[in-house]
């Protein structure tokens, strides 16, 4: 395909939380991410987005739940399985750093033949890949 499709990417991808500002303090103080926008929107309603420090990649809008539905999402988004993958360039810095804040990870350090990674969980119990990919030669 050409044309329209070659100019797209996914900018910012949604999870649901139980609040605004618990999750702001945890993705900033636990992953060093940068709050990007916290915008009221009346009605108890806000557009919160964060990002990694660099910029690069998806921003996260947190969406604080509102009803039954969507509190029965939170910490389970994808049934148990990662959600969510934060690539890094230096896997052992960051698991370091990731684990003196606190970041509970789920199991030791792997190699695989895609990179070396680690499953962590966010505030809620989302699973998360913390990995560096192996290098492209």
């Amino acid at each position: 395909m050409t044309g329209f499709a070659n100019h797209r990417r996914v900018a910012t991808v949604t999870l649901v939380v139980a609040s605004y500002d618990e999750a702001i303090a945890w993705y900033v103080e636990r992953l060093g991410f940068l709050l990007t926008e916290d915008v009221d929107l009346g009605g108890g309603k806000r557009w919160v987005t964060v990002a990694p420090a660099n910029g690069q990649g998806a921003r996260l809008l947190l969406a604080e739940a509102d009803g039954e539905a969507q509190e029965k999402s939170i910490g389970n988004q994808t049934g148990g399985r990662v959600f969510l993958f934060l690539e890094t360039d230096d896997f052992a810095r960051d698991h370091r750093a990731m684990l003196e804040k606190g970041v509970g990870f789920r199991e030791r350090p792997r190699n695989e033949p895609y990179g070396t990674v680690a499953v962590f969980a966010d505030l809620y119990g989302n699973l998360w890949d913390l990995i560096e990919p192996k290098r492209q030669v």
